[in-house]
């Protein structure tokens, strides 16, 4: 927790039920700040519970980022939330889905699905979320390694995570007058519910590509999150958390 004398900040998380999102919010409220956990599923709710239970302060919104007018009321409610008139300091925004197949194969409909969810849904709620932050205020988007290397079957959230990398360059150009930095955090290979999903075949292909030559764990990834909102002279940058991958593509 903090010491006495600093005042806690309320970071809005999406895809905050698990995985890094999940741990990204342990993070939060380990130092002392609040969480307002955004996620479609029940298991948010059972999350956040578990996260006052600790002594935290953590509230929900449960929403369809892809949805119409779904980011202003996220940002209304979390910039309200716990009552005090107070605002969003950070936003992280790590929620996107996965779907992917060859080109020849693939649905557009499909495409259209992962880019709404991973592009299209950050660039809303970051402006949704701008008249709540001021002077101070941080964006975080969650990247992808496939955003920067291609691979065979994942156009969509290629394209996606690519994207979202464009936008936080432009908007901590256009920010930086407030005060607001935007950067991108890239998680290599970490351990996560979807993750472990995978066959071990697979799983060692991959871990054998990987420099470290193991998986990151999610609060590893978390760690370089609550840096790089912490960070007031770094933005628009792209922060690679991946076992060294990066460096020898």
């Amino acid at each position: 927790m903090r010491e006495h004398g600093f005042v806690s900040k309320t970071w809005l998380i999406t895809g905050a039920s698990r995985g890094i999102g999940a741990a990204i919010a342990r993070r939060a409220v380990n130092r002392g700040d609040r969480v307002v956990l955004v996620a479609r599923g029940e298991a948010v709710e059972a999350f956040a519970k578990e996260l006052r239970d600790g002594g935290a302060e953590a509230a929900t919104v449960r929403a369809d980022l892809t949805a119409e007018g779904a980011a202003t009321r996220i940002a209304r409610d979390a910039a309200s939330a716990f009552g005090d008139g107070g605002g969003i300091e950070v936003l992280v925004n790590n929620a996107a889905l996965h779907i992917g197949a060859r080109i020849g194969k693939l649905d557009s409909a499909d495409y259209e699905a992962v880019i709404d969810a991973g592009l299209v849904a950050p660039f809303r709620l970051c402006q949704a979320s701008l008249p709540h932050m001021g002077e101070g205020g941080a964006i975080v988007n969650i990247g992808a390694v496939v955003g920067r290397r291609g691979f065979p079957g994942d156009t969509p959230y290629g394209s996606a995570k690519a994207g979202l990398e464009g936008l936080t360059r432009s908007l901590a150009i256009e920010l930086a007058r407030d005060g607001i930095t935007a950067n991108v955090v890239v998680p290599g290979f970490t351990e996560t519910e979807m993750t472990g999903e995978l066959d071990e075949t697979a799983r060692q292909k991959i871990i054998k590509g990987i420099p470290l030559r193991r998986p990151a764990e999610a609060d590893e990834i978390a760690q370089v999150v609550e840096w790089v909102s912490d960070s007031r002279y770094m933005t628009g940058s792209v922060v690679h958390v991946d076992g060294g991958l990066g460096a020898r593509l």
